[in-house]
This record gives C-alpha cells, structure tokens and sequence, in this order.
C-alpha cells in the first residue's frame, strides 16, 4: 500500500504571531525613538565657551578645555571677551553656554533668577597690583598702602572684567573714591604697554598666575608687585576673597624671585554655565577641570580645586554629584558617547514598559482571533447555502440539490487546505462536522418524492 505523505503540523503558527506582534512591536519602537530623541536629547557636539581677554589666563585655560573635550568629539567654540562680567551677561542673553566667572560677580538669588549653575571653583585668580618703582618724572614711587594710590593713574581694565567693580570695593573699604586716582580702562595687553612705557603708574589684574603677562610682569625690572599686608582684614570684609601668599622664590628659584611672600587677596575663578546645558556634558567639563586645574599650584594644594566649594553661585546638581563620587560608572570603563547612549537607555526602558505591559494583553486575543478567523468565516459560505436551501422551490428539486450538494464539496475541499496549529484543530473538525449537518439537511430536505420517483 502506498503511503500517504505526512503533513508537518505545529502548535504555534510563527506567521500569525509575527503579524499579531508586529503592530505593538511598531508602537513600541515608535514610542522607544521618541523617548530617545525628544525626552532626553543626545548632547550637543557643540558648544559655546566665553573665555576672556587676549594673553590672559582665561583664554588659555579655554584652549586647554577645547583639547580636552576635543577626544570626546565635542567642539569648543572659545569666544573672546573682556571678562567676567561680560561672560555672565552672555550667558543670560543665551551667547554662550559656559564661561568663566569671577567670585563676587554676581549673587545666589541673581544666579537662581536668572538661570545660571556652577560647575564647580577652578582656582584662585589673585589681585595683582603691579606699580612702577619710579614715576615718569624719575621719582620713586614707595606704595605700601592702598590710600597711598591716591593722585596715580592706575589702569582698572574694561567694565566687562569684573575687576574695576572689584577694586572699586577695594578701594571702598581704605575710604577712597574711584575719582581720587586717575584711572583708566585699557586691556590688559595695551595697558601693559602703557605702563612699561611709563604712561600710567600702575594697572590691576585678577588672574591666575599662569597668563602669559603676569609672567612676564613678576620678572620685569622696575616694576613692583604690591603687597596686601591686610589681606586676613580684606578676606573679612569682603567674603567673596581669600588670603593667598606667592611665597618666595616661587616665580624663579635662581633668581629668588619674589625675594619674600607677598600677601594677595584673590577671588575665585568658577565655571558657571546655563541651568540648560546637558547633563553628560556637565559631567565632561567637570572631568575636563580636574584634569586641568587638579594638580598642585602657587596658590593651591594637590586635589584642592576644582571644588564645589567657594562659589557664591548654586552648584549644578551633576557637578555635585561628580565631586561626591567622581565620574559616573559607565564613564569609567566606556567611551563617553557609549557610555551616554547606555545611560540615556533608562528612558526607553520607561517607555517600553509603559506600552509592553498594556499592549501584551492584546497580543493574545488578537492572534487567537486571526487563527479561528481562517475558520469562521467559512460559517458565512454555510449559512448562504442554508439560505439557499431555505429558498429552493419545488419546481427544480434536483437541479437545486446538486448545486448546493456542490456548493458543500467545493466548501469541505477548500476547508480540507486549511492550515491551523494543532492547539485549534477542534474549531476546524467543529466545522467539518457542521458543513456534513448541512449536506445531510439538503439532502433531506431536497430528498425526492417517492411517487415522482415511481412515475
């Protein structure tokens, strides 16, 4: 005997449960890249860093964050400015998305109001004072007090510095007015010309020790540095500055230069940006600053800066997270964009499950309904015929018998291809055995007469 091949029949049918998964699958998708762009946005490759004047500390640290930032493939665009006024009002006219500022620029209430966070103070910037030892008339100039300023031309630099309103309140606390000297609003660069030319008497920096001029100023003949010997008084009265020392040799061991410490009074520098900037970034600068201004300094222990400390202006949330328990996790081992996609990846596993759990309550009936609807819509085809045969007359019995007879055969032949998992074959049998109900009714009732049969 000639055997029959066997059919391969399965439980699940992996087609319509692809098809009834696809559309929530869709959903989840959509709702997952939604969640990941708009929700919480990759960080920019760009940002804007106001740094500060020409030759000076700022503008050199700037180019030290853009090298670093650079391996992170974030492009620093450093802007020039006369300082740290200036910067904080381009921060708050959205011209730049960080900056450097000075202590004492600006208040907590003003940072809060108008949107400003601290990553953290870098350093100190000293109040550096340089005079010339004689007038251009030759006369010595013995300056060892603040009122002793009075009648000289002394350059404050440009407003946008921040330095002019800071000396101001230097000058405020010895009882002097502004317009008792002579002063003037030169960069620092011409105003260095200026007075190594003799033309004025002395200008002011605030600056770290490592901007160019400062350099060259410690070590030029004829000009002095002077000395704060009430630093502590001023670090009282104004508690935006600290006491700091340049001790003695500092500037050239050979040389003894200073040939003794010099009392400074010195604000500090802080990284402010917009309450806006993106969290990873935060944490780049932040990691970026210790890298730059962590080590040791004329004016600073190993580890001392950057700190979430000194800062009159609040200090971002992420920032003061990275300084209680350094970078986070993923940072440490990862690449900063690998590290920033699986950090970002929480919002997605929020949004899965908030579309997973509902929508896998209608994965099941809707793939139960595409099995059994391959069935019942067969039921449709019996009940035209059982309308038929509701409708067949007594004038073609036979011809109406025979074409619903065949109507049946075609129906179980085309039911018979029917490919449905094991697990709803009782739904198939269930309809094989209605379709032989209905061909026993047309028979029965489409049966011949026995007396038409007799004639």
């Amino acid at each position: 005997m000639k055997r029959l091949p066997l059919r391969k029949f399965s439980l699940v049918s992996l087609r319509d449960l692809l098809v009834a998964v696809a559309p929530t699958a869709v959903l989840v998708l959509a709702a997952c890249i939604v969640a990941y762009i708009v929700v919480d946005p990759a960080p920019p490759r760009h940002v804007v860093l106001a740094t500060g004047q020409e030759n000076s500390a700022y503008e050199e640290f700037g180019r030290q964050y853009g090298a670093i930032l650079a391996r992170d493939g974030i492009q620093v665009e450093q802007r020039r400015s006369p300082g740290s006024e200036d910067n904080l009002q381009r921060l708050i006219d959205g011209k730049a998305d960080i900056a450097f500022v000075q202590s004492g620029s600006t208040s907590e209430a003003q940072a809060e109001r108008r949107g400003l966070v601290s990553l953290g103070s870098l350093f100190t910037e000293p109040v550096w004072l340089f005079l010339r030892e004689r007038d251009a008339r030759g006369r010595k100039l013995d300056v060892r007090s603040i009122t002793q300023l009075k009648g000289l031309r002394i350059n404050l630099g440009p407003e946008g510095t921040g330095v002019p309103k800071l000396f101001r309140q230097v000058l405020a606390v010895n009882g002097l007015e502004p317009d008792q000297l002579t002063t003037s609003s030169l960069e620092n660069t011409p105003a260095t010309v200026e007075l190594l030319a003799g033309h004025i008497d002395g200008l002011v920096f605030s600056s770290a020790p490592e901007a160019p001029l400062i350099q060259m100023l410690l070590q030029t003949p004829g000009i002095r540095l002077f000395d704060f010997h009430q630093a502590e008084a001023y670090s009282r009265r104004l508690p935006f500055l600290t006491h700091v020392v340049l001790p003695r040799g500092i500037v050239d061991l050979g040389r003894d230069i200073p040939a003794r410490n010099i009392d400074l009074i010195a604000p500090t520098a802080t990284l402010v940006a917009r309450a806006d900037l993106h969290p990873a970034l935060v944490d780049l600068f932040v990691k970026a600053a210790t890298e730059i201004h962590g080590g040791t300094g004329w004016f600073q222990q190993q580890g001392q800066f950057p700190s979430p400390r000194y800062t009159e202006i609040p200090v971002a949330r992420e920032a003061a997270k990275y300084y209680r328990d350094g970078p986070p996790f993923l940072q440490r081992y990862l690449s900063f964009w690998l590290a920033n996609l699986f950090d970002r990846l929480w919002v997605v596993v929020v949004a899965l499950a908030a579309l997973i759990i509902p929508l896998s309550k209608i994965v099941p009936p809707l793939y139960v309904w595409r099995i059994r609807s391959r069935v019942y819509r067969w039921y449709g085809q019996l009940r035209a015929v059982e309308q038929a045969l509701e409708n067949a007359g007594d004038a073609h019995r036979d011809e109406a018998r025979a074409e619903l007879l065949r109507r049946l055969d075609d129906i179980e032949q085309r039911v018979n291809h029917i490919s449905i998992p094991l697990a709803y074959a009782d739904a198939l049998y269930g309809l094989r055995s209605h379709i032989n109900f209905v061909r026993q009714r047309v028979k029965v009732m489409l049966a011949v007469p026995a007396a038409a049969q007799d004639g």
